[in-house]
């Protein structure tokens, strides 16, 4: 029984959930921190929803996943195949691609985002669902912060929910439910009440924890957002002083110098003022003397510093000016290329592990047998390029690696990008394997066809003689 934790949780990492809050609302563009004066003009240029979400199409741009044999035998390649067959099921059933880039960005924007695998019984399936990562709580094995032997997932449901899934009639309009998770054991709490304990039916923590980026020591993420935060409020405020300059210019203010009263001055064309002969009129100029310059250079700066901050250069938005090489592209998306690339170490781990809660409990509950192609080793994430490549250069370039005997055709096929390539080279085997026996046919065709043409004019020629 753990209802001393279960009453803990809702006072557990507040500092974490108060951070998440702040940081969606950063998102969705509540960027402005002091309360608004009355009538004054806020705008808001929410380039930090953009950096999410442009990094985000870069990162999960064409992956795939890809089963290994475990060792060189038939045995072992069809049970690769099959595991594979079973994951792409198990993909286009839970639509994981949209599942996957939803949960990204939501992992982007708060540093930190899960996935829970488990089984149907019902629908006889495997379901993989992204919970919410402001209700999962985590506790670590000592010093190694990768393992975990216990996940709370903390949700709420309503009335008719509650009704529904588990049978029970609900005196609250909303009810808080908290699934307690180790290796061992499952339990199930509703409003703080144990509802559910029983064995852990599948042997595992059905939870895959990660985050966007890790900081040394530290199990929980890092955003993307807090270091663009303060440029972004910078933006928002630069670009609102410079609205206002511009909307005062476009109406602007008479001024009158020496004179005691005014009435019925208006500014329009055709307008007469009477003043006295001592008295100055004019109307304020706020852009003159090249002052507007300074407000845009400045903005100019801030722009560029937001596009260093986020490491997505301007060219990661189509903005390339000039005609550029694809080496000179690379190097000049450099920023993001190595910010891809950090995210994607740590995303390989987390999809291999999910694929193999998924063989496992296909091999458990539904009788699949995938041998050892289950285990992280034989899973494999298949990362689509990041830039755009010239594929007749590419491909050019390994032909001349594989006639040279630099690499092998699967290495070949993996640097032109093909998901599978122990698959692929398969297929290429059978095919050469099938043209060659269907020359030989038609060779030893051919040459039956030659002897009996050569048989029939012997025997022409014998009888002209």
């Amino acid at each position: 029984m753990n209802e001393a934790v279960i009453l803990q949780l809702a006072r557990m990492e507040l500092d974490r959930i108060k951070g998440y809050k702040e940081l969606l609302d950063f998102y969705y563009g509540r960027q402005w921190e002091a309360k608004s004066r009355r009538n004054e003009r806020r705008l808001t240029f929410n380039y930090a929803k953009v950096f999410i979400e442009k990094v985000t199409s870069y990162l999960m741009g064409g992956m795939t996943f890809a089963v290994d044999p475990d060792e060189d035998s038939d045995e072992a390649r069809d049970n690769a195949r099959r595991a594979e067959a079973a994951l792409k099921k198990v993909y286009s059933e839970n639509y994981l691609e949209q599942l996957d880039l939803e949960t990204e960005i939501d992992c982007a924007v708060l540093g930190d985002a899960c996935y829970k695998v488990t089984w149907d019984a019902a629908g006889k399936r495997v379901r993989v669902t992204a919970p919410d990562a402001q209700g999962v709580y985590a506790w670590s094995s000592g010093d190694d912060a990768s393992r975990l032997w216990r996940v709370a997932a903390r949700y709420q449901l309503s009335r008719e929910e509650v009704d529904y899934l588990y049978g029970v009639k609900s005196k609250n309009k909303t009810s808080v439910v908290v699934e307690l998770w180790t290796e061992r054991d499952f339990e199930l709490y509703l409003d703080n009440a144990l509802l559910e304990a029983k064995p852990n039916p599948y042997g595992f923590i059905p939870f895959v924890i990660f985050p966007n980026l890790r900081e040394p020591k530290k199990y929980w993420g890092v955003s993307d957002l807090p270091q663009i935060m303060e440029s972004q409020r910078e933006l928002n405020r630069a670009m609102s002083q410079l609205s206002r300059i511009l909307e005062l210019s476009g109406n602007p203010i008479a001024v009158l110098e020496n004179v005691e009263e005014s009435e019925d001055i208006a500014i329009r064309p055709g307008a007469v003022w009477n003043i006295p002969e001592d008295a100055k009129a004019y109307l304020l100029d706020l852009l003159q003397g090249g002052g507007i310059n300074l407000h845009i250079n400045y903005i100019d700066l801030i722009y560029r510093a937001m596009h260093d901050l986020s490491e997505s250069p301007r060219s990661a938005f189509g903005g390339v000016e000039r005609d550029m090489s694809g080496v000179a592209l690379e190097i000049e998306m450099q920023p993001l290329l190595q910010k891809v690339r950090r995210k994607r170490i740590i995303r390989t781990a987390a999809y291999n592990r999910r694929n193999e809660m998924i063989l496992k409990l296909l091999e458990k509950f539904a009788g699949e047998d995938f041998g050892n192609v289950g285990s992280g080793g034989h899973l494999r994430v298949v990362w689509g390029p990041v830039l755009p490549r010239d594929m007749e250069t590419k491909v050019n370039s390994e032909q001349v690696m594989v006639q040279t005997g630099i690499h092998s055709r699967r290495t070949a096929m993996g640097e032109i990008g093909v998901a599978d390539p122990d698959c692929e080279f398969r297929q290429w085997l059978e095919e050469r394997e099938s043209i060659l026996k269907m020359n030989k046919e038609l060779n030893a065709r051919a040459g039956r066809n030659g002897a009996r043409e050569s048989a029939a004019t012997s025997r022409s020629e014998g009888i002209e003689e």
